[in-house]
């Protein structure tokens, strides 16, 4: 008998604790889900927000990804602690550094990624985690990057322009309430990136909070990595 998907629902996923190690001498933890198949048809690797305001690898949504998407749409769902940040999992080694040389963070995933023979990854960024993806998205093997409550603080319009010559999709998903940087002005602002998408998101917020906010985020990402898999089921 199917059960309701909730927020603290954690379906079936092969999930194994891994260690990421960088070019700069970090070692950085984290998980990866796979679905039970072991064959992915899409890798996503998860960029936390801001750690210095309680953001790892834990904050919800990429959370409830790592539950639910690996049965849901066949993917492969990577999470982990950028350097010196902390969750259940352990603590990552390192101190933050403002988003500057987690740029090594980012590449450990990616290759990773590569070493495990993972599908080529999506970025998904939320909030500071968008701007590592603006950032290092481009020099890095990825299919794209998707992000979550873009605050556009770190990431320069020339971050932003260096996307165009690899001609690889930019999707903010903007909430309409959003603190630091809402619709209007996300549509002028990644307006210089060619192949950008600014898609809003009426009546929500930063944080994303609350189960209708969780199922909007996933079905938006879904519907990117995997066509014609949403919208997601709300039973399983």
């Amino acid at each position: 008998m199917n059960q309701e998907i909730r927020a603290a629902t954690e379906l079936p996923a092969i999930r194994e604790d891994i260690e990421l190690q960088t070019a700069d001498g970090e070692v950085l933890v984290g998980e990866l889900a796979m679905p039970l198949s072991g064959k992915p048809v899409a890798t996503l690797v998860t960029l936390h927000p801001l750690p210095t305001h309680g953001g790892f690898m834990d904050s919800h949504i990429l959370r409830k990804a790592a539950n639910r998407l690996p049965a849901l749409i066949n993917v492969a769902v990577l999470r982990f602690n950028t350097r010196g940040t902390e969750s259940p999992r352990g603590k990552s080694t390192g101190s933050f550094d403002s988003g500057n040389s987690e740029k090594f963070d980012v590449a450990a995933a990616i290759q990773f990624c590569e070493n495990r023979g993972l599908p080529t990854p999506w970025l998904i960024g939320w909030s500071f985690g968008t701007e590592l993806a603006i950032k290092y998205g481009p020099e890095n093997k990825i299919l794209g990057a998707i992000l979550l409550s873009p605050p556009l603080h770190r990431a320069t319009e020339q971050d932003l322009t260096a996307w165009n010559p690899t001609q690889r999709p930019l999707i903010a998903f903007v909430p309409e309430l959003d603190d630091y940087l809402k619709p209007q002005e996300a549509a002028i602002r990644f307006g210089v990136v060619n192949l950008a998408k600014v898609i809003s998101f009426d009546g929500e917020k930063h944080l994303w909070v609350g189960e209708s906010a969780t199922k909007k985020v996933l079905n938006g990402i879904a519907d990117i990595v995997v066509p014609g898999s949403a919208p997601l089921p709300s039973t399983f």
